[in-house]
């Protein structure tokens, strides 16, 4: 069942066109998320999902098509993009990437700090209080003060997403966030992505992880050379998929997964 609210998208993408050289990696790409919803981008490595999810955060500019988050202004990447429109999607957004990305000379608690007080200027007193509350929140509450290398690699990537939450922003981006860890520290990445969807959370998410998408997902986006081959609920894409080649890639990758 979907935990959106109200019908005015959060975020509206439309027609997103994207070139590196000779490869055309978005070719026409429309997205919509509402607030409290959790969308998912699967489909084979290359597809174009990560260059989706970067032109969203404003990392990566399209060549064309629009990207509207509510409450700001819509960027039309038709023309040359002024870049305090790009900066005006990354103050609405964060990211967690496939590598933590941790700033290895600084504590847990000064890497969780640094954006939404250096950046965002807000009292530092009051984002150290904030800080130590969401680490808590994950079970790193009694690694505040480790550095990045005392840590496993879901610790790791756990202190990443609580540096997201620290900026408060509309929409947490997650691009791949487990596919760097060891297969026993997967779970407990997604455990705590899985609880920041039931909390509410607006997100969208780069996965390999099918289970979590059937699980946690209110629409799945599959995408393939570019393209959105097919989308819907959870349900309907990986229970009774329409098009050949989601069948095919479910085959593939799924139903092992259901075997094991």
């Amino acid at each position: 069942m979907s935990r959106t609210s109200g019908s005015t998208p959060l975020l509206a993408a439309s027609q997103l066109y994207k070139r590196f050289g000779d490869n055309e990696v978005l070719r026409g790409i429309d997205l919509t998320l509402h607030r409290g919803e959790v969308v998912v981008l699967i489909g084979p490595s290359g597809s174009g999902k990560t260059t989706v999810l970067r032109s969203l955060n404003g990392l990566e500019t399209p060549d064309g098509g629009t990207i509207l988050v509510d409450g700001g202004p819509e960027v039309d990447f038709s023309s040359k993009v002024p870049q305090k429109l790009r900066f005006a999607l990354r103050d609405r957004s964060a990211m967690v990437f496939q590598h933590h990305n941790l700033f290895p000379h600084l504590t847990v608690l000064e890497n969780v700090i640094e954006g939404p007080w250096r950046v965002q200027g807000r009292p530092k007193a009051e984002v150290i209080a904030e800080a130590r509350v969401l680490l808590a929140r994950v079970g790193l509450e009694d690694k505040a003060d480790a550095r990045p290398h005392q840590l496993s690699g879901g610790q790791q990537q756990r202190v990443g997403i609580v540096r997201a939450l620290a900026l408060k922003p509309d929409l947490l981006l997650f691009d791949e966030p487990t596919s760097a860890l060891d297969p026993e520290l997967v779970g407990e990445v997604l455990l705590v992505i899985k609880e920041l969807a039931d909390e509410g959370w607006s997100m969208v998410v780069v996965t390999h992880e099918l289970s979590f998408a059937r699980e946690a997902a209110d629409h799945v986006l599959f995408m393939d050379g570019g393209v959105v081959v097919e989308e819907g609920p959870p349900a309907e894409v990986f229970g009774a998929p329409r098009e050949e080649r989601t069948q095919r890639f479910l085959t593939r990758i799924l139903r092992p997964l259901d075997g094991a």
